[in-house]
């Protein structure tokens, strides 16, 4: 799953351009910085991804992006530009909460699965995976 969110960039020192500031309206509290663009806009893609990511295992609603047009930075030198977050990819490599789900097989499967010591997770989730086409 890919979102985009507006993320406002302000300059550390105008002069030089060097450092940004960066917040991501759409997240609350989610802010973050970095000592060139190229480093604000990935630490804002990581800080984000992160953000959306304590929702989802929370099993909270990811917040919908504000249009482009509608945000305002506070200070006149803010920079208004998109961020794109890849939550399959940042989830894989840094999701990490498990969840208990019970389920009921047939006894003669869970005798089968047993005596080839099958680990019941794992298989699940592979399954589940390719299910969801992951």
């Amino acid at each position: 799953m890919k979102l985009v969110y507006p993320a406002i960039f302000y300059p550390f020192d105008e002069k030089d351009g060097e450092g940004f500031a960066v917040e991501v309206p759409d997240l609350p509290g989610c802010a973050t910085g970095g000592n060139s663009m190229a480093e604000a806009i990935d630490m804002a893609i990581d800080a984000a991804s992160g953000w959306v990511l304590g929702e989802m295992e929370d099993g909270l609603p990811i917040p919908k992006a504000t249009p482009f047009n509608k945000v305002k930075p506070e200070e006149p030198n803010g920079i208004v530009s998109m961020i794109v977050l890849d939550m399959d990819s940042y989830a894989e490599k840094y999701g990490n909460k498990a969840v208990r789900k019970n389920l009921t097989i047939p006894a003669w499967l869970a005798t089968a699965a047993d005596k080839l010591n099958i680990n019941y997770s794992q298989t699940l989730q592979n399954a589940l995976i390719e299910q969801i086409n992951m």
